[in-house]
């Protein structure tokens, strides 16, 4: 078949690989001139199978409310008149009940740990590099009722076969030197040795020229003005260049591609393209904040990884560079960058790892998530003949891409993927 994979960055390019791999005939189409210029561009670098419990849980109602006054808030809603928002709220407080909590928790395990299969495969099989580190991820807490809580979801995660599991101070202190200053702040730590890190943007490259190599077409710095359903399947894509090019003539009008089926995997934007043609699906964007710098001295930096319970932050180092990333805005489509919530990023920094980087020369971003209530992804055919989503995958879309996109590949081929998660059926 002749596939079109809208959205270019890690679940885009991924998608792309296997269905290429499986014998398809491929098209990938982006707005942006490359690949992973969007959400996957400065991520948190975490490939973290074992950080699997989700935002909806007993007691997450208690937090949001808490931090409802701060700008600088973990996690922040800001209510719109947007129906959309309201839906995912109302959503997301039914997601909070214990039973969906473990059962989400359940899903989403089992298809990090799926996609660490496919990761592991997949590098085995390219030697594709991204500034990788197989060091584990080190989770540290502040407050005795959160790690209380921490250690609670460490058994229930290790109860389902993923090594996870709480370390004491002395023992967190000598994978993470750098926090040794820390000591007295700090209540408990927990340790995933199979987690990973590594830069998302770079697998996107390397990843494309690998599929450029395989036969995949590209057509990039295009966007889906439309698609073209007829008697209930999907038949073609209307497409349109960004820029125009003043030395081609025509070069602004829009052109009809015909293809067989599609997958969206346009992250935050699949919403809206869904609505085009009828479809509503509980995706809304959580805007992530991330400041990247050089790291200017090694010994006070982190080894490999550190989530900071306390603040909802990710401090991981890449190569040279030392990578900040966390926080979730619920603000719509909205992507200005709010300085204080950059601010916050670098004061937690300066605490947590002083002296570590060039923290005066930061480079800020900001991404629009992709997240569901539950936080589980879409993956699977629609009652659209041929239109197929891997998408809403929120801030583990680095960890679930490869596992998302292989079990897509094979479900479109009309296979079934070795892994208990509960796809999308029509």
């Amino acid at each position: 078949m002749h596939i079109a994979v809208l959205g270019g960055g890690v679940i885009g390019i991924t998608t792309a690989w296997y269905l290429r791999a499986a014998g398809h005939q491929v098209t990938l189409i982006d707005r942006q001139p490359s690949v992973g210029l969007e959400t996957s561009f400065a991520n948190g670098a975490q490939l973290s199978a074992g950080h699997a419990e989700p935002w909806a849980q007993p007691g997450a109602i208690k937090k949001l409310i808490k931090w409802l006054p701060r700008e600088d808030a973990p996690l922040l809603f800001r209510l719109r008149l947007d129906p959309a928002q309201w839906r995912w709220g109302l959503a997301f407080l039914n997601a909070c009940r214990p039973s969906r909590f473990e059962y989400n928790l359940r899903q989403i395990l089992a298809l990090g740990v799926y996609s660490r299969q496919q990761m592991m495969a997949l590098r085995a099989q390219t030697g594709i590099r991204f500034d990788c580190l197989s060091l584990g991820i080190l989770n540290v807490y502040e407050d005795r009722a959160d790690f209380a809580r921490a250690e609670e979801i460490t058994a229930l995660i290790r109860s389902y076969g993923y090594q996870r599991a709480p370390i004491t101070l002395d023992e967190a202190l000598l994978k993470e030197p750098g926090l040794a200053h820390r000591r007295s702040s700090l209540v408990g730590a927990t340790y995933t040795p199979p987690d990973e890190t590594g830069d998302a943007y770079l697998f996107c490259c390397a990843l494309a020229k690998a599929c450029d190599q395989a036969g995949v077409n590209f057509a990039l710095g295009q966007s889906v003005e439309k698609m073209v359903v007829r008697a209930g399947q999907v038949r073609g894509l209307e497409i349109k260049p960004i820029q125009v090019d003043p030395n081609i003539l025509n070069s602004s009008e829009s052109q009809e591609i015909a293809i067989d089926a599609c997958v969206v995997a346009m992250g935050s934007y699949s919403a809206r393209l869904l609505q085009s043609v009828g479809l509503r699906i509980p995706v809304y964007p959580a805007k992530g904040y991330s400041a990247t710098m050089q790291i200017s001295d090694d010994a006070a930096a982190p080894r490999a990884s550190v989530t900071d319970e306390a603040y909802k932050m990710v401090f991981t180092r890449l190569g040279n560079r030392l990578r900040i990333a966390g926080t979730a805005e619920f603000n719509g489509y909205e992507m200005e960058l709010n300085p204080v919530r950059c601010n916050a990023l670098i004061q937690r920094a300066k605490t947590l790892f002083p002296g570590a980087a060039e923290y005066d020369h930061p480079a800020f971003w900001t991404g629009l998530r992709p997240a569901t209530p539950s936080n589980r992804p879409l993956i699977g055919p629609t009652q659209i003949e041929g239109l197929f989503l891997n998408t809403g995958h929120g801030t583990l879309g680095w960890t679930e891409a490869c596992g998302s996109s292989h079990a897509l590949s094979l479900l479109i081929d009309g296979k079934q993927p070795n892994v208990e998660f509960d796809f999308l059926h029509v």
